[in-house]
C-alpha cells in the first residue's frame, strides 16, 4: 500500500470538514441531480448545453466529495498539550518583525484548514516551518516565498 498523505488539523477544522461533506451530500448533490433531470426534459441531449453544464458540475461535486472524504479519512487531530512555551500546530503565535514592535498573530493549522485571511497559516508554509519547535522570546529568521528573509521575535504562544 502506498504512503497516504496525512492531514494534520485541529478538532475545529475536522468538524468544519464534516459539515462541508454533509452539505455536499445532502444539499449540493440532490440539487445537481434535479438540474440534470430538468435539463434532460429539454430533449435532445447532443445539443443540450444545460445538460452538459449540469453533468460537468456533477463531476466537480463528486470530486469535492471524494477530496473531503479523503481528508477526513486521513485526518490527524492535533490535540493541545497545554504547553504554551513551544510553537506547534494548533497554537496561535504572536511575533514582531525585527526591528520593530508591530505584532502579528497567526494560528498554525494543517494545510486543509489554512485560511490566511482569517489568521490561519498552513503548517507547511515557510513562516510556520520556521516557527514550529521554537520557544517564547526566540528570535527566528524566516525565509519568505519571494526569496527575502525577515527576522522575527516570538512574543506570545497560546
Amino acid at each position: 500500500m502506498e504512503n497516504q498523505k496525512q492531514y494534520p488539523m485541529t478538532r475545529e477544522g475536522y468538524e468544519k470538514l464534516e459539515q462541508e461533506l454533509e452539505e455536499l451530500k445532502t444539499v449540493k448533490r440532490p440539487e445537481i441531480v434535479e438540474k440534470i433531470k430538468v435539463a434532460r426534459s429539454f430533449g435532445d441531449l447532443s445539443e443540450n448545453s444545460e445538460y452538459d453544464a449540469a453533468k460537468d458540475e456533477q463531476g466537480f461535486i463528486e470530486q469535492d466529495i471524494q477530496r473531503v472524504e479523503n481528508m477526513i479519512r486521513y485526518a490527524v487531530i492535533i490535540e493541545d498539550n497545554g504547553d504554551n512555551n513551544v510553537v506547534q500546530i494548533g497554537k496561535t503565535v504572536t511575533f514582531v518583525e525585527l526591528p520593530g514592535d508591530e505584532e502579528e498573530s497567526y494560528k498554525i493549522v494543517g494545510s486543509a484548514e489554512a485560511d490566511v485571511f482569517n489568521g490561519k497559516i498552513s503548517n507547511e508554509s515557510p513562516m510556520a516551518q520556521s516557527l514550529i519547535g521554537k520557544h517564547l522570546n526566540d528570535e527566528v529568521r524566516v525565509a519568505l516565498p519571494n526569496g527575502a528573509e525577515i527576522d522575527v521575535k516570538i512574543v506570545g504562544i497560546e
